[in-house]
């Protein structure tokens, strides 16, 4: 089973307008000004799910300041994981200094989303006002028992919330290397995920075989982050290192699986 844990997708009304959503978001428009950044729907990843042989995505919105605009792109992974309840998970995304954030989040989960992010903060980094709001969201997503997945280019430390399934995105910025370290690290980061998006772009084809040594071979997760990449090019690189069958087999789906609880699911029906 591969399964492919970083992709986003967007409605149609922000893929065909996306001008429109500049206003009040800098790091939307930041991201996406060019119209060489691309923006996909459910349909255009599910297609090329078949065409690259990915059993299951998991698919987020976007980070948006203005809570409709949050809203919106949120009932639409929601619809977008009903249409394809077999290929797509969906995970709601909000900005944790909304008021309400975590009443949004509730909403999604009981929804049938199946976890929250991708989390990001592009402008203050994270900070003790970041902390403090992600603690009502960190609870409950405790409560649910579902993982939280953050962008990570900003320093990670004590304060994140070790008691969590927390996912770090981009390989965690190479956090895992501290897991040598001999005290409070490697208790701090003992329920943390690194997913594997914009790897090719930013680390050489080394950094699979370094991070299943440092990280654990259970803590590893395939993310393409399609659409700026398509999983074939992780699959190349994969493949290039000459990683053991089972150290790849966890790597492309065996830990997303474990850590969502989909194979307990598909054993139980």
């Amino acid at each position: 089973m591969i399964i492919d844990f970083h992709t986003h997708i967007f409605p149609e009304t922000i893929r065909k307008n996306r001008e429109k959503f500049f206003t009040g978001e800098p790091a939307f428009k930041l991201l996406y000004n060019s119209e060489k950044s691309k923006l996909a729907g459910a349909d255009d990843i599910v297609s090329v799910m078949s065409e690259e042989g990915v059993d299951i995505s998991i698919v987020f919105g976007f980070p948006w300041k203005n809570p409709d605009t949050a809203r919106m792109h949120n009932d639409y992974i929601i619809a977008s994981v009903g249409k394809y309840p077999e290929q797509l998970k969906g995970f709601c995304c909000v900005d944790p200094s909304w008021h309400g954030a975590a009443d949004e989040v509730e909403r999604c989960l009981e929804a049938g989303l199946s976890g929250v992010g991708e989390l990001a903060f592009y402008n203050s980094g994270i900070d003790q006002d970041t902390i403090e709001n992600l603690e009502p969201l960190m609870a409950l997503c405790l409560e649910k028992e579902v993982p939280i997945l953050i962008h990570t280019n900003e320093p990670v430390g004590h304060q994140y919330f070790p008691d969590n399934n927390l996912v770090l995105a981009h390989w965690g910025g190479g956090i895992f290397f501290y897991m040598h370290l001999k005290k409070e690290v490697k208790n701090t980061l003992k329920n943390v995920y690194y997913d594997t998006a914009a790897s090719p772009f930013l680390y050489n084809t080394k950094i699979y075989r370094s991070a299943l040594l440092l990280a654990g071979k259970d803590k590893i997760l395939f993310g393409s982050d399609y659409p700026l990449l398509k999983p074939s090019r992780y699959f190349q690189e994969i493949e290039k290192e000459g990683l053991p069958e089972d150290d790849r087999a966890k790597l492309l789906g065996e830990n997303a699986a474990n850590l969502l609880g989909i194979l307990d699911r598909e054993n139980n029906k």
